[in-house]
């Protein structure tokens, strides 16, 4: 039984400050939880991955109780401030459309240090996002939902890490290799989970899927929420992951050109919309 860091049935539900809500966020919000609560699936792939490695998979196992706690408070909290949203069905919806393949015995990424490293990537990208969420929105309890999946993303990412070394230690990947994994899964954040995730949650019953679409309307809304202190994180966990030192003219370097990246493809998607 995994001890959660807290519970989001004990969420104070009855503060929630329907005044406060940004109708611009609660589209984000529903996409969000269709992606947390579908962390079964990948931890049936990464036991799969890892079938001779037993102490990881329980810490696996112990990672999916927490992300689907994820999904289904945003999912609370998306129904509370929009009755016609219900989480169930949408979920139904997005796993219709998209699943995760499981039946692999070996990791897409070439080594189980890049599974591991490609792992600390996608907690490195929620932890950042929850973070900038949570700072942009002024309704007090998705402002403590995200504060807690923020801080539970940033745990996954030293529990990863950690197995990150011991992998390092058995195939000794060099940094190139080890960024190029990490650079390869940041390039995947557009892939279709994201942009089926937003589909699934807000369009119309009898709508088509047309990713181009989707996956604009979600960028737009992600990259406008995000400040330079939540880049400059974000990317120094990177660099701790692939074996890079931060604070250093080359960290300095790249995390002015994330922070470029992202609010220059804000402005772009913004005069789209």
């Amino acid at each position: 039984m995994v001890a959660l860091h807290w519970n989001y049935e004990e969420l104070p539900w009855d503060q929630l400050d329907h005044s406060k809500v940004d109708p611009d966020l609660v589209p984000l919000i529903k996409a969000a939880a269709l992606v947390e609560f579908n962390a079964d699936d990948y931890t049936a792939y990464l036991c799969n991955v890892f079938h001779d490695d037993p102490a990881f998979q329980e810490v696996a196992k112990g990672w999916a109780v927490e992300e689907v706690q994820h999904g289904r408070a945003l999912g609370k909290w998306a129904e509370l401030v929009d009755p016609t949203f219900n989480f169930d069905k949408a979920v139904e919806r997005f796993r219709a459309g998209y699943r995760v393949p499981i039946d692999l015995n070996a990791s897409v990424r070439g080594s189980r240090t890049g599974e591991m490293i490609a792992r600390c990537m996608v907690e490195t990208g929620t932890s950042s996002y929850y973070a900038a969420i949570g700072d942009s929105a002024d309704e007090p309890v998705l402002k403590l939902i995200c504060k807690n999946i923020a801080a539970d993303e940033l745990r996954h990412f030293k529990l990863f890490y950690t197995y990150t070394k011991k992998y390092l230690e058995l195939e000794q990947l060099n940094k190139f290799q080890r960024l190029k994994v990490a650079l390869s899964r940041i390039g995947e954040s557009e892939d279709d989970e994201l942009a089926y995730a937003y589909f699934a949650a807000n369009a119309p019953e009898g709508e088509t899927y047309v990713h181009k679409t989707y996956n604009q309307a979600y960028m737009r809304r992600a990259y406008s929420r995000y400040q330079p202190r939540h880049v400059d994180r974000a990317v120094a966990m990177v660099f701790k992951a692939c074996g890079l030192k931060p604070h250093t003219r080359f960290y300095s370097v790249a995390a002015r050109g994330a922070w470029w990246l992202i609010e220059s493809r804000a402005k772009r998607l913004a005069k789209v919309a």
